[in-house]
């Protein structure tokens, strides 16, 4: 009979330091896999390109979307007689075609994002928008109601992507937490791209000679939002806010259409039209200029049903301070509402403007908006 001393055979010890090792990377190997699962599960991974509707009870009067007549909300009286109700009154229904999404993130709340190809009928410019409702635009007492719709703009080119599509910088779970804290609207959050490539700026207008994306922002966009989505007839329930390109662009856009869109929060903005494929149409430069359509805003009188709403957002650290600073107060007046929130050693970072949007901006936009109204 042998004697090892007590000591395990070389050849058992290497058995079993291989076998210790194999569990201890199948124990990694595991909690790998639960994290990454758990991550898929809350970021909607495993979910992407999957078909998503955001069709919901009371959609459509009766009949399959697109049937209501051009110009015809579908929101008909109940009878002969009756009156409508304020919701009815106020709201278009989805007047189709119908686009089909695609789920592209999962925000916190069981709610999608989701994105589409839009070619645009008006401009004859073709991109991606991506889009996200709020639970409450599933909420059975706001079936026929219509809701405010908040276009987001992303800084840079926003070409080929839309940064607030992400859920990185929580712009819609942060709005679905203000809703239910009465801080903002349950917004329906559009995210268009913002240029038709990553070479130039477009400045969200038409420049000669140039893919038209003032009318893709200003009517493509809003177009395909009415017809997927219940909104409302009046642009109290339209508004932008995007950070510094985005934010020049929602700036222009509200100034140059104040009878379609009534608010916008301007993050970190440009307030010059800078884009160098302006040189040789000066005069076209100068009418998309903000500080001269809001001059022209600023000098007739205050109406509730004309007046627009602009919630500035910069931090102190930014170099355009003195500049929106000077905008607010020169043109702040007359139709023009304006309202400064200086983000405290603030710069120019769209996460730290979703925060601050928390600190006024939101509410005071909301407040001068419409929501959607419950039904009996």
């Amino acid at each position: 009979m042998s004697h090892t001393g007590g000591r395990v055979p070389r050849r058992r010890r290497r058995s079993r330091i291989s076998l210790v090792l194999l569990v201890v990377v199948s124990v990694l190997f595991g909690v790998g896999l639960g994290v990454a699962g758990s991550w898929a599960y809350r970021t909607g991974w495993f979910e992407q390109g999957e078909p998503v509707s955001f069709d919901a009870a009371g959609d459509t009067a009766g009949g399959p979307m697109g049937t209501a007549p051009e110009g015809d909300s579908g929101a008909k009286d109940p009878e002969p007689g009756v009156p409508r109700s304020e919701a009815a009154a106020k709201t278009l229904l989805p007047t189709g075609p119908k686009a089909e999404f695609t789920v592209q993130n999962s925000v916190s709340g069981g709610t999608k994002i989701a994105v589409t190809t839009l070619a645009g009928k008006k401009s004859g410019f073709t991109g991606k928008v991506w889009v996200w409702a709020p639970k409450e635009y599933f909420d059975p007492k706001y079936a026929r109601s219509g809701f405010p719709v908040l276009i987001a703009l992303p800084g840079g080119n926003g070409y080929p992507n839309n940064y607030w599509m992400g859920t990185d910088l929580g712009l819609q779970s942060s709005i679905a937490t203000w809703s239910q804290e009465k801080k903002s609207l349950p917004f329906v959050v559009v995210m268009p791209v913002l240029n038709p490539d990553a070479k130039y700026y477009y400045d969200g207008s038409d420049i000669p000679g140039q893919p038209r994306m003032g009318t893709w922002m200003t009517e493509d966009v809003p177009d395909f939002v009415r017809a997927n989505f219940r909104t409302f007839k009046s642009r109290d329930g339209w508004a932008f806010m995007g950070s510094s390109s985005g934010a020049f662009v929602g700036l222009k856009s509200v100034l140059k259409h104040p009878d379609r869109f009534k608010a916008v929060i301007a993050s970190g903005p440009d307030t010059v039209p800078d884009s160098p494929l302006w040189k040789g149409h000066e005069a076209e430069r100068a009418a998309n200029a903000p500080e001269k359509l809001a001059a022209a805003l600023s000098e007739q009188p205050s109406a509730p049903d004309k007046d627009v709403y602009l919630a500035f957002q910069i931090g102190s650290r930014e170099p355009g301070v003195e500049n929106v600073r000077r905008f607010t107060e020169t043109y702040g007046k007359g139709r023009v509402k304006t309202r400064l929130n200086v983000i405290k050693n603030g710069s120019h970072n769209a996460k730290t403007y979703v925060g601050s949007m928390a600190e006024g901006s939101i509410q005071w936009l909301s407040e001068h908006m419409q929501g959607p109204i419950a039904g009996p």
